[in-house]
């Protein structure tokens, strides 16, 4: 009789959720880290995470660190997995023939999602639709037949701008885990590796700040709960330089790395709300996050298939990624929005959604960045950083390369926001304000300039008809449009016009 399957499990699948009882097998492999300059703490966080998994398995696991996977499972005919999260690691699994269990890890299946879109026929497939269509699904903040609260978004609650003349928020430091042996193990192979060539590493090596194991997973997500949840939909978007996490929950690691269901993390929010210990717009900001917006761009990256990021380029946006970018080198850059997130990108691999979107996304739309490059960049750079993550984020909502599959609009402003959403105009050589001249703000001068370029590609996006009837009313559109491409010329990140 043929013996039990052993279950192949992956980085992103370390959690009691994808572990049945039976035989595992885990298996470390350095060229996954050697695709490419890969943060040093995303290196560091997924060594730890296989590592940490494999002891607690003990002699239940096989464990093996080496090259490739082929190496271990080619040939294998006793192979299970739970279908993995990359189109990549789905043809592997396919090629040495193992049993396929459905994907876990998120709050709707594959199978019901694609049965919600084929009952939208032609209709786009927008979030705030799929949201609904999930939450009456599983009755998450439902009263009856109506959301909780008789609103389904609360979007205009979770808007504030941060305290004035506020350092932080005045929250206590988040939940940070203890490194341990293991830790001190892969630190020693990244630094051994790194000097042999095998690894490109990038960015700072500080302190693990991110949960590997589901013990420390659960604790960062009851410290949020206790701590930040009610300061979370206020402050959503807002963002201090002396506060990198502000009320940010840091469950992304840990959600990623499939430590915790979402489905229970949801449940457990949710539960504050019902007991009245928090406010439904922070409650319902965070489901929309996880139960929302995590799940829809998991279904879209299968949904809009591999070849998505590469054949959209609806911008012509074909500039190479700046170097000050592939090395997270924030000293050179003068703008000091841009230059306190990629700060935080490299001490740490994380930056919260806005400074994602509407500083650094922001920054590479208005310049014309290549949109594929951004997109691996975000996928290397980021600890939470994954290959069904990022598409729909970045060629999507961020760099609106897909045409409006994904957003309506593109997401570019001027300084007006970010000195609206942030402290961080208050120390800047630029004013916001300004769009010509030495003092000229670069999102400021960008966004016109942006607009300028972009004009034919979003003349007919009614969305975009009251910015560009804006951009033709501009008095001074050609000499900003021809400052920005001086800055361009010289170097966009220290650049003086005079």
């Amino acid at each position: 009789m043929p013996g039990r399957p052993v279950r192949w499990i992956f980085a992103g699948q370390l959690g009691s959720a994808f572990d049945d009882g039976g035989p595992m097998l885990l298996i470390e492999s350095r060229r996954a880290l050697g695709r490419g300059p890969i943060h040093r703490a995303k290196a560091h966080l997924l060594l730890s995470g296989i590592r940490h998994r494999a002891r607690e398995l003990g002699d239940r696991v096989e464990f093996h660190q080496v090259d490739t996977y082929s190496e271990i499972v080619d040939g294998r005919t006793d192979l299970e997995v739970i279908d993995p999260t990359s189109w990549r690691a789905r043809r592997k699994v396919r090629q040495i023939g193992a049993a396929i269990l459905p994907s876990r890890g998120f709050v709707s299946s594959e199978t019901e999602f694609a049965e919600w879109a084929a009952s939208r026929g032609a209709k786009r497939l927008l979030l705030e639709d799929f949201y609904r269509a999930m939450r009456l699904r599983t009755g998450i903040l439902m009263e009856g037949d109506g959301p909780a609260g008789g609103q389904w978004n609360y979007d205009h609650n979770n808007r504030q701008s941060p305290p004035k003349n506020a350092v932080s928020l005045g929250l206590p430091d988040p939940w940070w885990p203890v490194e341990d042996d293991i830790d001190e193990e892969v630190r020693a192979d990244l630094d051994r590796w790194q000097a042999e060539g095998s690894v490109t590493l990038v960015g700072d090596d500080g302190p693990r700040r991110f949960a590997v194991t589901e013990g420390e997973a659960n604790a960062a997500l009851e410290d949020f709960v206790s701590v930040r949840l009610n300061d979370f939909g206020p402050f959503e978007d807002a963002t201090l330089s002396g506060d990198w996490s502000m009320a940010h929950s840091l469950l992304s690691v840990p959600l990623n790395l499939g430590l915790l269901d979402p489905r229970a993390v949801v449940n457990r929010v949710v539960s504050e709300y019902d007991a009245g210990r928090a406010p439904l717009a922070s409650v319902e900001g965070f489901v929309r996050q996880i139960a929302g917006w995590r799940d829809y761009v998991w279904h879209l990256y299968w949904h809009l298939g591999e070849k998505y990021p590469t054949s959209h380029n609806g911008l012509n946006a074909r500039r190479e990624l700046p170097i000050e970018f592939r090395r997270l080198d924030a000293d050179a850059i003068e703008a000091n929005c841009l230059g306190e997130s990629l700060r935080g990108v490299r001490e740490r691999g994380w930056a919260h959604h806005i400074q994602r979107l509407m500083v650094i996304g922001n920054w590479a739309l208005q310049r014309g960045y290549d949109p594929v490059a951004l997109n691996d960049w975000f996928v290397s750079m980021f600890v939470d950083g994954t290959p069904w993550v990022m598409p729909a984020n970045v060629i999507g909502m961020s760099q609106h390369a897909d045409g409006g599959i994904v957003a309506t609009k593109p997401y570019s402003a001027g300084g007006a926001y970010i000195s609206k959403m942030t402290d961080y105009c208050g120390s800047c050589r630029f004013d916001p304000k300004v769009r010509l001249g030495p003092d000229a703000c670069p999102f400021t001068a960008g966004y016109w300039a942006f607009l300028d370029r972009v004009e034919p590609q979003l003349r007919t996006n009614h969305r975009m008809a009251q910015p560009l009837a804006g951009l033709r009313r501009l008095p001074d559109r050609e000499a900003v449009v021809a400052q920005e491409r001086v800055r361009e010329q010289l170097g966009e990140f220290t650049a003086v016009i005079e």
